[in-house]
């Protein structure tokens, strides 16, 4: 079969009733687990594990990640959750704990398979119509617009924002990455399968445990699954993505993986889904980079896939301290991933760019593998060909 692993992701920012947010105020951090699970109840997917420091908590889900900071929440889910349901009742438990709607953010890439999706989530045209008539506790409408960058005939990013920021003197450096990649290479996919690590031996009864925090059905128990996650992460190479964080790794059975790595107040999360007809990864991270092109680099190194969809959601002002910006439109240079036996040359194929609302502004460019052997061209096509695209 054919899972839908891009994300859909959003992204709420709140401050409290007097405008302010004070960095003493735990704010959505009080929430409490109960809270949380209700919260990703409604979108169709479970809380498994989580980290913390003392800037924000990071929550590997059974579909995906959520991370929460004191006025500023992010749930990504895959597959066919139901993302935009949560949207009512976070603002129900924010009001309940004294803070207000800020910004809200709703973005993801076209789907492979929009007719498999749930309400509200069966089109983009849905989505925006259940964003724009929904209302906060205060019955005002959740007033915002949608837009959509990229080509229509091809892959394509949906973003819809709303802004009630109330802005002083303060600038936003805030910024987002998405490296979203497909058709990996064969070798790297075959990491992401548990069948790979399994020991020999059963576990014994004292390593099985009672948790709350468990979703696979199958008799592995949380030690293996621990110790399998842990192997992924580093033969795959991920953890040399995210030197000096925390991480936070779950293998899936039979295959799939998801990651949180935290480090300071910034998080970086990736989700794969190995399965040859619909093999995906992401690498997400909000980290205040003065340059990606090293990280870009090292991410499409270790996937190899065959095109990669990168994005980029910034404050005008963040968007202005990043150097060598393969986003630029004056960048026209391939990205040139270095092997031991030769290199990746990818090509930017399209560019599209606009400034939403106040400050927003939102970049994505679809890039391709330059095969040598066939030309160009037919790389290009051949990948045309064999992906299931969706307009919606």
């Amino acid at each position: 079969g054919i899972f839908e692993g891009p994300e859909k992701t959003l992204e709420v920012c709140f401050r409290t009733t007097s405008g302010s947010t004070p960095p003493s105020n735990p704010g959505l951090r009080s929430l409490s687990r109960p809270s949380l699970d209700s919260i990703c109840n409604l979108a169709k997917c479970t809380i498994l594990s989580v980290i913390r420091n003392k800037h924000l908590d990071a929550y590997v889900l059974s579909e995906s990640s959520l991370f929460v900071y004191p006025y500023m929440l992010i749930l990504k889910t895959c597959g066919t959750t139901t993302l935009l349901l949560v949207l009512p009742h976070l603002m129900e438990l924010a009001s309940s704990i004294g803070l207000v709607m800020d910004w809200v953010g709703y973005s993801r890439k076209n789907l492979m398979m929009p007719e498999a999706q749930l309400f509200p989530q069966r089109g983009w045209n849905e989505e925006m119509e259940y964003l724009r008539t929904h209302r906060e506790s205060g019955n005002r409408d959740l007033r915002g617009n949608g837009y959509t960058l990229g080509p229509v005939t091809g892959d394509h990013w949906f973003v819809w924002v709303a802004d009630r920021t109330v802005r002083e003197d303060v600038v936003g450096t805030d910024r987002v990455i998405n490296i979203m990649m497909f058709d990996i290479d064969p070798t790297v996919r075959s990491h992401f399968y548990t069948s790979r690590y399994k020991s020999s031996t059963s576990p014994s009864p004292d390593d099985k445990k009672d948790t709350d925090e468990k979703n696979d059905t199958d008799a592995t128990s949380d030690v293996e699954i621990r110790r399998i996650s842990e192997e992924m992460t580093t033969r795959s190479g991920i953890d040399r993505l995210v030197p000096g964080a925390v991480i936070d790794s779950r293998a899936f059975e039979p295959c799939g993986y998801s990651m949180n790595a935290i480090l300071y107040n910034s998080y970086s999360t990736m989700h794969i889904t190995p399965e040859a007809t619909c093999s995906y990864a992401s690498f997400e991270t909000n980290a205040k980079l003065k340059s990606y092109h090293s990280l870009i680099n090292n991410v499409v190194r270790t996937f190899k896939p065959k095109r990669f969809v990168l994005t980029m959601m910034a404050d005008e002002a963040g968007l202005g301290q990043i150097q060598d910006n393969p986003l630029q439109s004056s960048y026209t240079k391939p990205i040139n991933v270095p092997l031991k036996e030769k290199s990746l040359i990818y090509r930017r194929s399209n560019l599209a760019s606009i400034q939403v609302e106040d400050d927003t502004c939102c970049i994505m460019g679809n890039f391709e593998l330059e095969d040598a052997g066939e030309g160009r061209g037919l790389a290009m096509q051949k990948g045309l060909d064999n992906r299931a695209q969706s307009y919606s």
